[in-house]
């Protein structure tokens, strides 16, 4: 998000030059949010409804903020902008019923042969195993990423644990420092490059030489794991 800030540093503006003003200068991050939530919703996500949401959002973030719209602007407007668009994927509930039903069976039945097999199966392993085709293991395995997606963003939003238990906040930082480095350095990798460096799915892909679905699969497990041994730290 620097790039904004390096294009238009000589000239900045402030909370009272408007709202057309704040969306003219900062429509590309409204843009750059929606294509990133994009990829972790498959072909049931409407974009231009998403960025219209995130519109609304980038103006709240600009009411809030006041003052300078100096380059923190940036970071706190894309959160704000990325969490609206989460929050009207919740209240539109956008997954058909039968949808998500078999989201559920499906994940239940991937527990169901990792036990057996005593590893994570294999996209073929699964397709074998349910007697369908890859493609409609990966369809499913798409569907159901988003809701890893804002179970992890809402862990982020409340810093990594649940609202019921108190940690300073430096204990938390080491804490989940240390929890990382129990990941293997491909996935360590995988996270930076998405929370970081805010890459979506197809660049990861590129980057560690993988197919897209294979980046889904192990970003989806990370955060499953993540969530369960700093769940156990606390």
């Amino acid at each position: 998000m620097n790039a904004l800030w390096t294009e238009e540093r000589e000239y900045r503006p402030t909370a009272q030059q408007g709202e057309a003003e704040v969306l003219r200068r900062y429509l590309p991050l409204v843009k750059r949010a929606a294509s990133h939530l994009r990829s972790q919703v498959s072909a049931t996500f409407d974009r231009e409804d998403m960025e219209q949401v995130g519109m609304m959002g980038l103006l709240e973030a600009w009411r809030r903020y006041g003052g300078e719209l100096d380059e923190q602007f940036e970071s706190f407007a894309f959160k704000r902008i990325r969490g609206a668009m989460l929050d009207e994927l919740r209240r539109l509930d956008w997954r058909p019923r039968q949808l998500r039903q078999q989201v559920h069976a499906f994940n239940q039945q991937v527990r169901e042969l990792q036990a057996r097999l005593g590893h994570v199966p294999s996209e073929p392993e699964i397709a074998q195993a349910l007697g369908c085709s890859l493609e409609e293991v990966r369809d499913l395995a798409y569907a159901g990423q988003a809701e890893a997606l804002q179970s992890l963003e809402e862990w982020l939003e409340n810093g990594g644990r649940a609202p019921s238990v108190e940690s300073d906040d430096t204990e938390l930082a080491m804490t989940v420092s240390k929890v990382l480095t129990t990941l293997e350095k491909r996935e360590q990798l995988l996270l930076s490059l998405y929370y970081q460096h805010e890459l979506n799915m197809k660049e990861i892909a590129l980057v560690l030489g993988l197919t897209e679905s294979r980046v889904c699969q192990l970003h989806k497990q990370c955060v499953q794991q993540l969530k369960q041994r700093l769940a156990a730290s606390f």
